[in-house]
């Protein structure tokens, strides 16, 4: 993709998911105060922006955005070529920005469509003026240290294995850890290679072995305590990483 990538979309009173690829910024050109939005969860927030506001999002940013008017607004979108050349990786997060943007970033973002107009040189000054500026205007997320030491991991963990027996929420466990899902989520399983919804699976499948060995329980009843409402998926989950039925491992 070009280093930047600006377009101007009208939509029409609705909204829906959103998936972006690549940091980007958005701007409204109309105002709209029953905006609605959700970062890394499906819970949208009632988030109201005026005219020349908007929200800056990092790459593999995922959610949801409603709006009860028609939407006039610019998207623009900065490929990891040029973020590479001020030392930003794929994996940089940082804390989204949504409401009031800085001035200065404001207008380049406005006036991005007219970069490739004049020259060559004209283009790529601009282009690198409105990262730099962009990357100065959001604040970057602390990085989670691996280890099983740190505080917020244990929060989660704690959490988890506290509410094996319940609905477990991707959305709680990211609050747990004072980030957006989509950043816990990735941190999650640098820090424990897996996915939280794999950690879940097992830690819940761990605790059902132990209670088909140490209990008289039906295993229905054993299924619930550990979280499945659905005692088929429980069987097929549970014969996948004990290679046997959970009645057969009972009786083994």
């Amino acid at each position: 993709m070009p280093d930047v990538v600006s377009t101007r979309t009208v939509l029409p009173a609705g909204g829906g998911a959103y998936a972006l690829p690549s940091l980007t910024l958005g701007i409204f050109l109309n105002d709209q105060p029953g905006h609605r939005l959700a970062h890394g969860s499906s819970q949208a927030a009632h988030r109201p922006l005026s005219k020349n506001q908007g929200w800056i999002l990092p790459a593999g940013s995922e959610g949801l955005c409603e709006y009860d008017a028609e939407l006039e607004f610019v998207s623009v979108s900065l490929s990891h070529t040029l973020l590479e050349e001020f030392g930003i990786g794929r994996s940089f997060e940082f804390e989204a920005v949504v409401g009031a943007l800085d001035p200065l970033l404001l207008s380049l973002s406005l006036s991005a469509d007219s970069f490739e107009g004049n020259g060559a040189l004209y283009r790529d000054t601009m282009q690198r003026a409105l990262a730099a500026q962009l990357i100065q205007s959001v604040k970057p997320l602390p990085a989670w240290n691996a280890g099983i030491e740190d505080a917020r991991l244990r929060r989660v963990l704690d959490h988890i294995h506290d509410n094996l027996a319940k609905d477990l929420s991707l959305t709680a466990m990211a609050e747990l850890a004072a980030m957006s899902s989509t950043h816990f989520s990735k941190a999650f399983k640098k820090a424990l290679g897996q996915s939280p919804l794999q950690y879940v699976i097992k830690a819940r499948l761990e605790r059902a072995s132990v209670l088909l060995k140490t209990t008289q329980l039906s295993v229905a009843e054993v299924a619930w305590r550990c979280g499945y409402q659905d005692l088929s998926r429980f069987g097929q989950h549970f014969k996948r990483l004990y290679g046997a039925t959970p009645a057969v491992f009972r009786s083994g």
